[in-house]
């Protein structure tokens, strides 16, 4: 929780509040299912919640933006990015049911009212949104193929045009490059300084 304070130093006492219940209630939901790797959940905070935050440091969600997160899981990057921007509105979408429950009852007890999760697959899902958000799910073609329906293209609002956001780690150079002229690649190691994002990336593409 330190270092969500360290990098977010101008959060609500709401949303500290909101960011302080998930150390308990992932640790609850995480004794009865998998939803994060066991040897990871000490770990919440840096790993998980701060590396979803990251998509935070690259662009500012304006209010009323419409966000959908796909292969969300047990909530992420969703359920970090609705306490960081409350007047954004978040689909969390998951195939795996119990995934699905875990994201509804963590949105639930923080007292999240902008959050709605969804047990279907992405390609089930009838509504359009600003952006789509994934944390390595799959590859950067495939989330782009998926998201392409669910992008609305009409209405822009923020600084960035409509599109997908993801979290990746590692060389992409093979999974961008078809993507080149419409991509922006971030290093979070410039907005968090520690070990674990030495690798890690924010990816924009433009649909």
């Amino acid at each position: 929780m330190e270092l969500i304070r360290k990098y977010f130093p101008d959060l609500t006492d709401i949303q500290l509040t909101q960011f302080e219940q998930l150390g308990a209630l992932y640790t609850d939901w995480n004794s009865k299912i998998n939803v994060i790797s066991r040897k990871d959940i000490d770990n919440l905070y840096e790993h998980h919640v701060l590396h979803s935050l990251a998509i935070a440091k690259t662009i500012k969600f304006v209010p009323g933006t419409r966000i959908a997160d796909v292969g969300t899981g047990g909530g992420f990057p969703g359920i970090p990015l609705a306490i960081m921007f409350p007047e954004c509105s978040f689909t969390l979408i998951d195939s795996i049911g119990k995934k699905v429950r875990v994201a509804q009852d963590v949105a639930l007890q923080t007292g999240l009212k902008n959050v709605i999760c969804r047990h279907e697959r992405a390609e089930e899902e009838k509504e359009h949104f600003e952006f789509v958000l994934s944390r390595g799910v799959m590859p950067l073609p495939d989330l782009c193929s998926v998201a392409n329906r669910l992008i609305d293209h009409k209405q822009q609002r923020n600084a960035y045009p409509n599109g997908v956001i993801c979290l990746k780690g590692g060389d992409l150079g093979a999974e961008t490059a078809k993507f080149r002229k419409v991509a922006e690649i971030n290093e979070i190691g410039k907005y968090f300084k520690e070990e674990f994002f030495k690798d890690k990336k924010v990816v924009y593409v433009q649909i």
